[in-house]
């Protein structure tokens, strides 16, 4: 085993340690400050979304970042059918300040935005327990990911946006997954449909992290940003959490959500 495959896993795990503590922190506390904190989350992604799109900005990330920061702080106190406009409204805004990437910003942002606004709503709506579950999920997923694939390697997964995943790193990530579904369905009426949607869950954010991955290819950058230490960008940290949030917002009106749930 070459240890040049693991020369940057003291840089993430530092990094990640506080990240996921302040994360944490958000979560058990809830309310305002987690609203906050995803508010906070989601301008700063936005911000890095237009910064890798628009090489011709001037203040517009700034404007756009902030947009995004006040329609999630102040959705989650509107009822959801006020709420959709508004999630909305930041997409709309940035289509008139773009001079490139305008489409791929405004389905991205909205993107970030609803899945901003699922987490809030699952947070508020079911509890701890479950907002725990979406996190476990998508860390574990990455996580199993990164080791697996770093270990035993093999075929590549989209070689052409994302050289560095694997299969073997995106099954591991599926078969983490079903532990955690496993875990939270023995301690919760959920019961084993739990570890389907665990793994679903799973896939969609493997999903995010490679669409991430492919507007970073488009813009020519290895990061969105070098705000974090070995992880790059909020949005090379949390673009896997994007796909699984936004994927819970969509099954939920599919499948009984969360089980067992009354």
């Amino acid at each position: 085993m070459s240890g040049a495959r693991w020369d940057d896993l003291a840089v993430r795990l530092g990094s990640g340690a506080v990240l996921v503590a302040l994360g944490l922190g958000a979560v058990w506390l809830g309310g305002l400050w987690f609203h906050a904190l995803i508010a906070v989350v989601c301008g700063v992604m936005v911000w890095e979304l237009v910064v890798m799109l628009d090489a011709g900005r001037q203040r517009s990330q700034y404007l756009l970042a902030g947009a995004t920061a006040a329609a999630a702080m102040i959705s989650i106190e509107l009822p959801p059918a006020s709420a959709l406009p508004l999630l909305l409204a930041p997409s709309m805004l940035g289509l008139g300040r773009m001079q490139t990437g305008g489409v791929t910003y405004a389905v991205f942002t909205a993107t970030i935005l609803l899945a901003g606004y699922g987490m809030m709503a699952l947070r508020d709506d079911f509890g701890l327990w479950w907002m725990l579950w979406l996190v476990l999920v998508v860390v574990v997923t990455d996580v199993g990911g990164y080791f697996a694939g770093r270990y035993f390697g093999g075929p590549k997964l989209w070689p052409r946006v994302s050289p560095k995943k694997t299969w073997s790193g995106a099954v591991a990530g599926w078969a983490a997954a079903a532990v955690v579904g496993l875990l939270f369905a023995g301690t919760d009426e959920a019961g084993l449909g739990l570890i389907g949607i665990s793994v679903a869950v799973s896939m969609a954010s493997q999903i995010g992290d490679i669409t991430e991955s492919a507007i970073k290819r488009r813009a020519g950058v290895k990061d969105s940003s070098n705000l974090l230490p070995g992880h790059g960008g909020l949005l090379d940290r949390f673009d896997g959490m994007l796909g699984g949030a936004l994927f819970i917002v969509i099954a939920g009106q599919i499948v009984n959500f969360p089980p067992g749930v009354a």
